[in-house]
């Protein structure tokens, strides 16, 4: 019998002992059925948690209770050596450092591994983890495949010298500096320019080390070639296998066999000016329900990838290594061939078109009442821009637009602001990040920065999309069904503390009551609205946030406040929505490309691990790319003067994000002036020991190019602003505000020599531009 309190309530030991008995599967319904719990009693079963989470003694990720610092079952891990008994032993490659140090993996490996998972030293791999035997605190794991064999070679640019032989400027900005002698007779017949990956021959104590060129990757004297950096440095793939290729060339368009005909409803395709491939299209009209009266009927359709791309076929191997389609200012590294992507499952105008519909009943308080799954053979009705829809609502339609603007336009606008009802009572985080986008010339360099203008279009296409995702991630729980959802958790408990500490600073509340909403941070956001301070909680609400991933367990999505939610709409560029496609069509009975009855949650776990790491590997090399281009563009400005906001507060000094490119860079700390500098974590600042000058994040700054290394993307600055001075009382409630932090806090004395504490890195070495980024929470 479980020991109960007197008032009905288990104890406290008995709800953790339970709790650890069902690793990754307790929720706080299950802990109320289990112990026999009410409705009513809910709220102090939340009380108990919520104590028992503040100690330490349990953790929470989303609506999942586990013991603290848990491994999932399922983990991306890095295989850093052996133990004492030869065994390989890992760590998990994200770790909340939080959490105290990262738990230990020792792998179990078979007398015959199966293919793909021998694993070495240096390997990262996809791991199946049991939790630890009492008596031991290190995990016991088993390899599911191998992601990525151990690094072994530099990726960098050849240099040629007069005499033969030449030297290897590295890509990585962590070797940024450490530059490699490349003998003639080493050096491949690599030229000048040249993309080579090189193995190291051996690194002395005095003098460049050397190396050997094994590869050459491409010319960057060629246009358009500063995406090939990133894409061998994350060994995205870029050559599609031939049989994928040859299963593309035998592919036909779609017939009505098997399908609805949807050819004359008039769908509409909304995208950017230069989007490659047209996944989705929408349509909207009034209910004719009299029992609706003010609603609307949505429909979007999307195109069925999954009819050209089944489970276990080449096709699909390609797509699942990819993960998801990359995007660069320059070029696109697609997840599906071009015959696919670019052709078949493209919505052109008036070309029929197979596609999975989802038509959705909307009430006149934006509410969704009903809806179904369809597949269909559709036609585009055109092909539109989202500038181009906006301006024909706004009154300045064009020969496209003006004929579609009173049966097609307007309905759906009507249906964006009814639906906007609903969102806006959902209230889901609302954060001001503008995003820039780079415009290249034809020759591949940049042309100009710019931040493009949020449109009620753009608004229109992401809420019906949203509205879709969550209409196939309802359909497939009600059908029992394996899935892949988009889950964003919850920021933690210490996060939300360090938010709290940050926001006193600014005299703003912050008051936590009940569960945790994005109603809470919205409030904080609406107070500095149009303020100074608005650029600074911005970005403090962003880094206080978890980043999105795909899972096949459902804890929600924090950021858009929704109970369910699954990525449906862009099976071309993303797998999980190939794997929601497949379950809808096995689930609804539609026919060709469902999803293997084999395929489990365990299975699927896997999967969602894989492409969470994939679509992370995407968002870096992206980034990367962007700071390369910035860089080679800034690169013949040395001693320019610019404006920007300090985006980064680290020890190492400031990162500062221009205004008008958005590029980032470093100001070394010991750069900043004739003291030392106090780095006060709960401020976000560095702050000067003895004149309290602060310089903190979010605050608009001047500084001068010192250094710009395209190569690496890096940039170094000079601050010419002053720091704003702080009153010495509050110097001193900094100082106690962070608490135990603040004796951690570090003091730098900065000043134009070498710094005291650090050996000089010389201007190469200061890996400017990776500031301390919030995570993505991207829906």
């Amino acid at each position: 019998m479980t020991k109960q309190r007197n008032s009905g309530f288990p104890d406290r030991d008995a709800i953790v002992a339970f709790i650890r008995a069902h690793p990754g599967k307790v929720g706080t319904r299950e802990i109320a059925r289990e112990f026999g719990l009410k409705n009513a009693d809910r709220a102090e079963l939340k009380r108990i948690l919520r104590e028992l989470a503040d100690e330490g003694t349990i953790a929470r990720q989303g609506k999942t209770i586990h013991e603290p610092a848990a491994l999932p079952p399922t983990v991306m891990a890095d295989i850093t050596g052996r133990d004492s008994d030869g065994e390989l032993v890992a760590t998990p490659a994200e770790w909340d450092e939080q959490s105290g140090d990262p738990p230990k993996i020792r792998i179990h490996v078979p007398r015959r591994p199966q293919p793909g998972t021998a694993a070495g030293v240096g390997d990262r791999a996809l791991l199946h983890v049991e939790k630890p035997e009492p008596s031991d605190s290190v995990y016991r794991g088993r390899v599911i495949k191998v992601v990525d064999h151990a690094k072994t070679r530099v990726l960098g640019i050849f240099r040629a010298l007069a005499g033969g032989g030449g030297r290897l400027i590295p890509v990585d900005k962590k070797q940024a500096g450490r530059e490699l002698n490349i003998a003639k007779a080493d050096s491949g017949g690599a030229e000048d320019g040249d993309l080579v990956s090189v193995d190291l021959v051996r690194s002395r104590g005095y003098g460049l080390a050397s190396g050997k060129v094994k590869e050459r990757l491409g010319s960057l004297a060629s246009e358009k070639a500063v995406s090939l950096i990133a894409i061998h440095a994350h060994e995205i793939p870029q050559a599609f296998s031939p049989a994928a290729l040859r299963e593309a060339e035998a592919a036909r368009p779609a017939t009505l066999a098997g399908r609805e005909d949807w050819r004359d409803l008039p769908l509409v395709t909304i995208d950017p000016p230069d989007a490659k491939d047209h996944d989705d299209a929408v349509y909207a009209e009034p209910d004719p329900d009299p029992g609706n009266k003010g609603g609307v009927v949505v429909t979007v359709a999307i195109a069925d990838v999954a009819f050209y791309v089944r489970p276990g076929s080449a096709l699909d191997r390609d797509a699942l290594t990819r993960g998801n389609s990359v995007y660069f200012p320059d070029r696109v590294v697609p997840m599906l061939p071009e015959r696919i992507s670019n052709d078949l499952c493209s919505l052109v105008p008036g070309e029929p078109r197979g596609a999975l519909a989802v038509r959705m009943v909307i009430g006149s308080d934006g509410r969704k009442r009903s809806h179904t799954f369809h597949r269909i053979l559709m036609r585009s009705a055109a092909k539109l821009n989202y500038a181009q829809a906006q301006a024909a609502i706004d009154g300045r339609p064009d020969d496209t637009t003006g004929p579609l603007l009173d049966p097609i336009l307007k309905p759906l606008y009507d249906a964006y602001a009814i639906v906007k009802r609903a969102r806006d009572e959902r209230d889901p985080l609302d954060l001001d990040i503008p995003e820039r986008k780079i415009l290249l010339k034809p020759d591949g360099t940049v042309d100009r920065v710019v931040v493009p203008e949020r449109l009620d279009a753009h608004k229109l296409i992401e809420e019906f999309m949203i509205l879709a995702n969550v209409a196939a991630a309802e359909m497939l729980e009600k059908k029992v069904l394996p899935l892949i959802y988009r889950v964003h958790d919850e920021p933690t408990l210490e996060k939300v503390h360090n938010l709290q500490e940050f926001l006193k600073t600014l005299d703003l509340p912050f008051a936590k009551s009940g569960a945790l909403r994005p109603a809470l941070f919205n409030r904080v956001l609406a107070q500095v609205k149009g303020h100074d301070s608005e650029p600074l909680v911005n970005e403090v609400v962003l880094r206080s946030q978890a980043q999105a991933e795909y899972s096949a367990e459902n804890y929600g999505h924090f950021g858009l406040n929704l109970r369910r939610y699954a990525h449906f709409t862009s099976p071309i560029r993303r797998y999980a929505d190939l794997i929601v496609h497949r379950a809808l069509i096995r689930g609804l009975g539609l026919g060709e490309g469902a999803l293997p009855e084999t395929e489990t949650p365990e299975s699927l776990s896997e999967v969602a691990a894989q492409i969470s790491v994939t679509e992370r590997r995407a968002m870096k090399a992206e980034r990367e790319t962007a700071d390369r281009l910035i860089a080679h563009f800034l690169a013949d400005r040395i001693g320019a003067t610019f404006q920007g906001r300090i985006s980064g507060v680290t020890r190492a000094g400031l990162f500062v994000k221009l205004s008008d490119t958005g590029a980032d860079g470093l100001i070394p700390i010991r750069t900043l002036g004739t003291e030392y500098f106090n780095y006060d974590e709960t401020r976000h600042a560095l702050v000067g020991t003895r004149s309290g000058a602060m310089h903190r994040l979010g605050d608009v700054v001047d500084v001068r190019l010192v250094e710009a290394a395209p190569v690496a993307g890096a940039l170094r600055f000079e601050l010419l602003s002053e720091g704003k001075v702080m009153p010495r009382g509050r110097r001193r409630d900094g100082a106690r505000s962070g608490g135990a932090q603040a004796q951690a806090n570090t003091a730098v004395k900065a000043h134009p020599g070498r710094n005291p504490r650090k050996k000089d890195r010389g201007p190469n070495k200061a890996r400017p531009g990776k500031s301390k980024k919030g995570k993505s929470w991207k829906p």
